[in-house]
């Protein structure tokens, strides 16, 4: 099994992706499985989200992969009103939702009492499978999984 243990800053060459979701990139510690096949084990440096685009790399220096964030269900919010998508987002941040935010939109992983919610302030919620991105530090916040295992590494199924 490959264990990636470090970030990468640059790479000449790309041995694999992983695709992973929000909360797998969250985890330091856990089993995955490359995008071509091939099992690894993450065992990086504890409170540090992976990003899409991200390379690791192995102890030995034989494997490079590029970390590729997987399109999973989010909730997005679409607005050219700046103030009511800034209310919008308000109201999330005190719900301590993690919260992906760029020019005219905001987009949270979907849950539909938030959805009505921000319904109710007067915006529309398009629900839609995108790659999740929330802004630095905001994974402190995100949904973990509860599954605990005496093995290093916690077994995730890949979509």
């Amino acid at each position: 099994m490959i264990v990636l243990t470090h970030r990468l800053s640059e790479a000449e060459q790309v041995s694999a992706t992983l695709t992973l979701t929000l909360d797998t990139r969250i985890k330091s510690r856990v089993r995955v499985t490359l995008d071509d096949g091939r099992e690894a084990g993450l065992m990086l440096e504890r409170g540090q989200l992976l990003r899409g685009g991200e390379l690791l790399g192995d102890e030995y220096g034989c494997e490079v992969v590029r970390v590729l964030a997987a399109p999973e269900q989010v909730s997005t919010v679409r607005c050219s009103d700046s103030l009511l998508l800034a209310r919008a987002s308000y109201h999330l941040g005190n719900r301590h939702v993690p919260l992906q935010i760029d020019t005219g939109f905001v987009r949270y992983q979907h849950d539909h009492v938030l959805n009505e919610m921000v319904r109710g302030l007067g915006l529309q919620v398009t629900v839609e499978q995108a790659p999740f991105e929330p802004e630095a530090g905001a994974y402190q916040s995100a949904p973990h999984s509860h599954v605990h295992s005496d093995h290093p590494f916690v077994r995730v199924a890949q979509h």
